[in-house]
């Protein structure tokens, strides 16, 4: 059936019942997992009239901190995946919108399905923060697996 699924973390307790539920699919179907997270880029600060100054991140110690924090969300992977005994793989990856990451990850590693977890707002809260599942929804021509 499937032989190869993506899911995508951000590290939080719900991402993590999205790993436990592809590791067990890819159990079932024999498939390989990799497990992908999209860093945003490192944009500069702007100063102008009236903005209190703040010390910067250099671009160097932005990607320090993010791609460790992006190595403790992939680990979650890793380990879900050495305990079910699946082939794993995991990526990271820099891109302005998560969900643009996240399809673009999926069509390189040609997944034949993406599993990702929704925190399931609705309404203003929704309207407000947008949902990266609903885009990847939205924009993915590869199969969508939402977890909540």
């Amino acid at each position: 059936m499937y032989k190869h699924i993506l899911v995508s973390t951000d590290g939080s307790k719900l991402s993590g019942k999205a790993i436990r539920t592809a590791v067990k699919l890819a159990d079932a179907t024999g498939a390989k997992v990799t497990g992908v997270y999209v860093i945003a880029p490192f944009i500069a600060p702007a100063y102008g009239e009236g903005v209190m100054y703040m010390p910067a991140v250099s671009p160097a110690r932005y990607k320090q901190i993010t791609e460790r924090e992006a190595r403790k969300a992939l680990a979650a992977v890793e380990i879900e995946a050495r305990t079910g005994g699946v082939q794993y793989a995991t990526t990271m990856l820099t891109a302005d919108n998560p969900w643009e990451g996240i399809i673009r990850a999926a069509k390189a590693k040609r997944a034949d399905l993406i599993v990702m977890a929704s925190h399931g707002r609705r309404g203003l809260a929704g309207l407000v923060l947008g949902s990266e599942t609903t885009k990847v929804l939205t924009h993915s021509k590869v199969p969508v697996l939402v977890c909540r």
